[in-house]
């Protein structure tokens, strides 16, 4: 029918995902695809883009989501980042710092063993 849209699923791939792992799990990095690779400082904190820890993947949030269930520590930086995380119920909005106005924040997920 005219004017009809399909109900395609938009995956935009906008956000670098690096995994790590360790003896003690999955560590994951998500950096919003628009800040990748910059170096921000402010009040002697350093958010270190550039370096090899966020270098990673282009994932959609879907993937992304999907590998955050499976990590044990997550370090996210950027809005979209920041935001799917916090959506995710992983993250609380005191556990965020900015800078330069970037938000950041480092998660420690503890997973009930059966």
């Amino acid at each position: 029918m005219s004017g009809m849209r399909g109900k395609k699923s938009c995956k935009v791939k906008n956000m670098i995902v690096a995994e790590h792992n360790s003896n003690s799990g999955l560590i994951i990095s998500i950096c919003d695809e628009t800040i990748i690779g910059k170096k921000y400082s402010e009040n002697g904190l350093v958010l270190d883009l550039a370096s090899e820890f966020y270098k990673g993947k282009k994932l959609s949030e879907e993937e992304v989501e999907k590998i955050c269930k499976k990590a044990y520590i997550i370090n996210c930086v950027g809005e979209k980042s920041v935001n799917l995380v916090k959506k995710l119920g992983f993250l609380n909005e005191k556990n965020i710092i900015k800078i330069k106005n970037i938000p950041f924040a480092q998660c420690l997920l503890i997973k009930d063993e059966v």
